[in-house]
């Protein structure tokens, strides 16, 4: 499976794929999610993951896709 990356209009980044977070102290966790929502807006409680306050707030951004070739 590959990883997409597909970033919302004035949402989250939506991440598709096999997925591995680390974090600043190298320890490594494993997301066994088909998708995970990525905060873009800065104003998650549950940073890094989306939690809706971007469409509380107003957050504006354009949408855009990433994908490994």
């Amino acid at each position: 499976m590959e990883l997409i990356v597909d970033t919302r209009k004035d949402g989250p980044n939506l991440v598709r794929g096999p997925l591995k977070f680390v974090d600043a102290g190298g320890k490594e966790t494993v997301i066994d999610k088909s998708t995970v929502s990525l905060c873009r807006c800065g104003q998650s409680n549950n940073k890094p993951f989306c939690d809706g306050t971007h469409a509380k707030i107003g957050f504006k951004a354009d949408a855009a896709k990433f994908y490994t070739p």
